[in-house]
């Protein structure tokens, strides 16, 4: 017991005080793209087929971070001349539309619905759905019980139960085999409900695009609330995505 008291003073407080003060990350984080929508056609048609994804729209300079897996090729090819990442890690949307940017991301506050608000502000629990992931997704979201990010300070909690939720955070390709039992998780959570969807996969099917296998978008399962892109999100990302839908 004494060394757990003398262990617990020499580390300190080691809570971060996110969001009354901001986090540095490391400086190769990518975080919301900027587009310089000036760039050549040519280079941003190299960008584009270089993009594992296919998450460049070519005629309107957009990309879509629903697709995105961030993995930074554009801005390598481009030099940062087309595409550059910024360490803006408050990407997360209220509509799946709003996921295709030309650099600019409208504020989640302004979409967020009130009464989500009114009903969870307080205490909001979740039951997260692993529909097939590789595991990425759910260890940046087991990391905000951690004591840095310390997630249940806020109110919000990971529960075991459906039935002891406010709705259900999924992530992965969604599966074939994995649909019945996101789909009866769902079914299991008392109204009213919250739906977050997480991760690239998550939204639009990610490197599974195009599988037989797999659901390409959870909002063609369900109606979904919140939307966090990334291959995985940053944890900050998932943070920053609550707080301002929730709280």
């Amino acid at each position: 017991m004494l060394n757990t008291l003398k262990n617990r003073f020499e580390q300190g407080y080691r809570t971060s005080r996110y969001p009354k003060e901001k986090i540095a990350l490391w400086e190769r984080y990518r975080g919301l793209p900027q587009i310089n929508k000036d760039a050549s056609a040519d280079l941003v048609r190299q960008c584009a087929e270089a993009c594992p994804q296919n998450a460049i729209d070519v005629e309107n300079r957009l990309i879509d971070m629903g697709r995105c897996i961030f993995c930074g090729t554009c801005e390598r090819i481009s030099k940062g001349q087309f595409v550059s990442f910024t360490q803006d890690f408050g990407i997360s949307v209220a509509e799946k539309k709003h996921l295709l940017t030309d650099g600019t991301l409208s504020s989640l506050a302004d979409h967020s619905k009130q009464h989500f608000k009114k009903l969870f502000g307080r205490s909001l629990q979740l039951r997260q759905v692993s529909a097939a992931g590789c595991n990425a997704c759910e260890a940046d979201l087991n990391v905000l019980a951690t004591p840095f990010f310390d997630l249940a300070r806020f109110g919000i909690n990971f529960v075991a139960s459906p039935r002891h939720s406010d709705g259900i955070v999924v992530t992965g390709p969604i599966s074939r085999n994995m649909k019945t039992a996101l789909l009866k998780t769902y079914e299991a959570v008392p109204d009213p409900k919250v739906v977050i969807a997480v991760g690239s996969c998550t939204l639009t099917g990610g490197p599974f695009r195009g599988s037989p296998e797999i659901t390409e978008g959870l909002d063609s399962l369900l109606p979904v609330d919140l939307f966090i892109p990334g291959c995985p999100p940053h944890p900050l990302t998932n943070l920053h995505a609550l707080l301002t839908y929730f709280k």
